[in-house]
């Protein structure tokens, strides 16, 4: 076991940093109100704001009117355009390439193909290229950029430094991505796994409703999840908390997945999975309805939704293959819930969009549950909307924790 200290320029970086946690949380306030929040002495207070007012970090507002006797208060507010954030999201063949300002609005964010399996290098100079260029498009010099986001697919070393598989993203493995894009931008890069990015931004953008835990459902092609306990995201001793898509769940004479197993939850609950088998089973005998649907067409145009629309009309194959994956993924969660009995859990993907699809899973939820151990289950706030921030946030969130002192 370590033992440390803190010298007085951690408790610097500490306090700057609750200050700004708990004005981006609580929004503009007092120095008084400050001090108050941050359980720290008016004089104190008075110092640290003085800091960040001259840094630029902190503007003040107008003035507080009271009914007693005495000195008016000011209002202090974080200054959001002093600085922005850049970020890189890497998924299956696409990138999503992005800015933010300090209070979490978009500047830009644009989506970039990318080829499956492609050179690491050779990708984040193409990325690299583009988001300087984007960067000139929108005024932004590189004095007021804090730093550089990376999502990325896959899982990263514990340190944040290494890509270890990227499932076919990337062709490499075991790769120092970040030092990497670090070489090529000149920025500080921060790198998180793309589904537990999606959730800090989930947490930032909700503000100050981050207490207790939760447990962040992704369903997109495949099944990702990620678990924040007292507002802080859980990585696990190897990065990988919370991979609850890949769960065995078929003993023997599983389907292959691509992270190397057989009979994982993914190969059978998963918007990738239900299109599969959907399209294996496709015929006038096993899915009638969505057979009339796809006669004169392609069987590989057969989306998640055309099962799902098939299923809720009455379609018996549709159906069976539905009520498995519903199942399956239902059990993964009442297991969940039984485990870390967590405050809240947060659904996010298009599947979630489907009324037939979410309804069936939460009947399924509501089986098996007893009430000492209710819990909050619903769609994200900002479904479908997470991807054009969650890279660039993870830069402003690193700023913010770092009391918003760059070095």
């Amino acid at each position: 076991m370590s033992y440390k200290g803190d010298n007085l320029m951690s408790v610097k970086r500490t306090n700057r940093s609750a200050a700004l946690r708990a004005l981006h949380e609580k929004g503009a306030m007092s120095r008084k109100r400050l001090a108050h929040n941050m359980n720290l002495t008016p004089g104190a207070i008075t110092k640290i704001v003085a800091e960040m007012i001259s840094d630029g970090l902190l503007s003040e507002g107008e003035m507080l009117t009271s009914g007693n006797a005495g000195r008016r208060e000011i209002l202090i507010d974080i200054n959001p355009q002093k600085a922005c954030g850049l970020g890189v999201l890497i998924n299956l063949q696409q990138a999503i390439l992005s800015g933010a300002w300090l209070d979490g609005s978009v500047i830009f964010a644009e989506s970039v193909p990318l080829q499956a399996e492609a050179p690491s290098e050779e990708t984040a100079k193409r990325l690299c290229e583009r988001l300087f260029a984007l960067m000139a498009e929108h005024d932004i010099p590189r004095e007021r950029v804090i730093g550089l986001g990376i999502a990325v697919r896959g899982i990263t070393s514990a340190d944040g430094r290494i890509v270890r598989n990227s499932f076919g993203a990337l062709a490499e493995t075991d790769y120092p991505l970040c030092e990497l894009f670090e070489s090529l931008t000149g920025f500080h890069c921060v790198m998180e796994n793309n589904v537990r990015s999606l959730l800090a931004a989930q947490m930032f953008l909700s503000r100050d409703e981050n207490e207790g835990s939760q447990f962040f459902l992704r369903c997109g092609y495949g099944i990702g999840a990620a678990l924040s306990i007292d507002g802080r995201i859980w990585h696990g001793v190897t990065a990988q908390c919370a991979e609850i898509g890949h769960i065995p769940v078929i003993r023997r004479g599983g389907k292959p997945c691509h992270c190397g197993k057989s009979g994982c939850l993914e190969t059978i609950a998963s918007p990738g999975a239900i299109q599969e088998e959907a399209r294996a089973i496709l015929s006038p005998e096993q899915t009638p309805l969505l057979w009339q649907t796809f006669r004169d067409r392609s069987a590989q145009e057969l989306s998640v939704f055309d099962v799902l629309t098939a299923a809720g009309n009455g379609d018996a194959g549709a159906s069976a293959i539905v009520d498995q994956a519903i199942q399956a993924l239902g059990s993964a969660i009442k297991a969940l819930i039984y485990l870390v009995d967590p405050g809240k859990i947060i659904l996010y993907g298009s599947l979630f969009e489907d009324p037939y699809y979410l309804s069936r899973l939460s009947s399924e939820l509501q089986e098996g549950v007893d009430l000492r151990h209710a819990v909050e289950i619903g769609k994200s706030r900002y479904n479908m909307q997470l991807e054009d921030t969650a890279a660039c946030l993870l830069a402003v969130q690193d700023f913010m924790a770092n009391g918003g002192i760059q070095e």
